[in-house]
């Protein structure tokens, strides 16, 4: 029997250079699952695919028909001009996981949740967390996107992905700046100084839920080390019973060991693990 991608809709692509398209998995033309493929903004050569979902239904799993679905899918993601794709897999889902771990996928990153219960404690007497100023924002602003764009560029992605990745993001979660509804931004300041930023909104989880969010936190260097990450951390859970969510979340990468034993600490726990692949 032979297994294909038949696509099952029309191939969409934005302005700035995202693709997407529908597909239906098929056995001898007999429809048997589904998959959705995309890939992140930007043009050229090294474009990063992604495959969104991919689906049997259940009279024909434990077949090989995901593997043979998930290798065709790699090869519509090459025509496209894509040298790496991306997938991103609940944590739970371990049949998954070990199919991508199967195929030479390997793990990046994780989106990591959090259901505070009571108020947190307030920031020690010696740090003060307040909103962030214009000027203040001006000049994170100048730099974020860039330094974004570099932690991306620096786990593979290639720059021009990575930058244009970077841009996209900021274009979609701050479309009005400081004054985005929804997003708050805090800075920690000790002694006059500023000692950390904070940003924090709402956004859709990989599970399709909608929960707060903490889309930065940064310590200054010389403040390391004095629980100030934690402070703002909690800050951050603070914000989000106030504006009566019961969910957070976060995306940190694998080898940010630091930071994710952090999150794991305040309580966090994995529930989708994003993996890639070179497409050689």
């Amino acid at each position: 029997m032979t297994t294909t991608l038949r696509p099952s809709g029309p191939l969409h692509q934005t302005p700035d250079g995202a693709r997407s398209r529908g597909y239906d998995v098929c056995v001898n033309s007999r429809r048997v699952g589904v998959v959705q493929l995309g890939t992140l903004p930007g043009r050229g050569p090294g474009a990063t695919g992604v495959i969104r979902s991919l689906r049997i239904d259940e009279p024909d799993r434990r077949r090989g028909r995901g593997t043979v679905a998930a290798l065709a899918a790699e090869e519509v993601l090459r025509g496209w001009g894509c040298d790496q794709v991306t997938v991103s897999v609940p944590a739970e889902a371990v049949a998954a996981r070990r199919l991508a771990a199967a195929l030479g996928y390997t793990d990046r990153s994780r989106t990591m949740v959090k259901e505070p219960a009571d108020p947190p404690p307030a920031p020690p007497a010696d740090l003060d967390v307040r909103p962030m100023t214009e000027a203040e924002y001006r000049q994170w602003e100048s730099g974020a996107t860039r330094t974004y764009a570099r932690s991306w560029a620096a786990r593979g992605v290639p720059e021009e992905q990575a930058l244009a990745r970077a841009e996209a993001s900021h274009r979609a979660h701050l479309p009005d700046g400081l004054a985005t509804e929804g997003a708050a931004f805090h800075v920690a300041v000790r002694d006059g100084a500023v000692a950390g930023h904070l940003w924090t909104g709402r956004t859709e989880l990989p599970t399709g839920e909608r929960a707060a969010y903490v889309y930065d936190i940064k310590v200054a260097e010389d403040q390391r080390g004095r629980g100030y990450g934690r402070v703002l951390m909690l800050f951050a859970e603070r914000i989000a019973l106030e504006a009566g969510e019961r969910r957070i979340g976060l995306h940190v990468f694998d080898d940010n060991t630091a930071a994710v034993r952090l999150y794991e600490s305040l309580g966090y726990r994995t529930t989708c693990v994003h993996s890639f692949k070179p497409l050689l």
